[in-house]
């Protein structure tokens, strides 16, 4: 795999974000989209998906029956999200809703959903975003209710970590220059979840330890 540090660059022209994201990740991201829907989705459950894109993630949890609330602030992506046929084999059905992280908290009540879900999302975000995110996601959750978070990851060991940040630069710097922005690759999102109040965190490397899907649950106390 590359580097979804090019995610900014593929979202500015969404016609070309699955081929771009597929190409990336030599193919293997339905296989993270489908790891997710395993996690989070089955018949009946409602589950939030922050920042769905394309659709990937939303359509394989509906696939599994859930009924799925999808947001994205992106109204190119949503556009070719709705075009794609939803699953509904198992009853389940998705909303597709233009809409940023900041609104959940006035469109949703609190334990609204029983899952909530986020592919290539956190490492856009801001330290500050990801608290802010990981608060609403845990208030928004069932007691019980799963969190579901993958992205780009810093690979564990020192050395690794050198040579990856020196593969990083010059795709960053070129990212930058063509959109102003660029993504990070998340660093201690485990313990993030942890220190959010959520319980029973699971963190699972793939890709030669470059990408992670982290799942936890909403534990209430009491």
């Amino acid at each position: 795999m590359s580097s979804f540090v090019w995610m900014k660059f593929l979202e500015s022209s969404p016609g070309r974000y699955d081929r771009g994201v597929a190409l990336l990740s030599k193919g293997r991201i339905a296989e993270v989209y489908e790891t997710i829907a395993e996690l989070a989705a089955s018949p009946g459950k409602r589950v939030l998906d922050i920042g769905c894109g394309t659709g990937g993630v939303s359509l394989a949890c509906a696939a599994k029956g859930a009924q799925v609330i999808a947001i994205d602030s992106n109204a190119g992506m949503l556009d070719i999200a709705c075009a794609k046929p939803v699953p509904r084999d198992q009853g389940g059905d998705v909303e597709w809703i233009e809409m940023g992280l900041a609104e959940i908290e006035d469109r949703f009540g609190e334990a609204h959903f029983d899952a909530i879900v986020s592919c290539l999302v956190f490492s856009e975000l801001s330290p500050d975003e990801q608290v802010y995110a990981l608060d609403i996601a845990r208030s928004r959750l069932v007691p019980g209710g799963r969190l579901v978070i993958a992205d780009e990851a810093l690979p564990t060991s020192g050395p690794e970590r050198l040579w990856y940040r020196m593969r990083q630069l010059p795709l960053a710097l070129v990212t930058y220059l063509l959109t102003q922005t660029s993504t990070r690759p998340v660093e201690g999102l485990a313990e993030s979840i942890r220190l959010a109040g959520f319980g029973r965190v699971e963190e699972t490397r793939l890709w030669g330890d470059t990408f992670i899907v982290v799942s936890a649950v909403r534990e209430d106390v009491g």
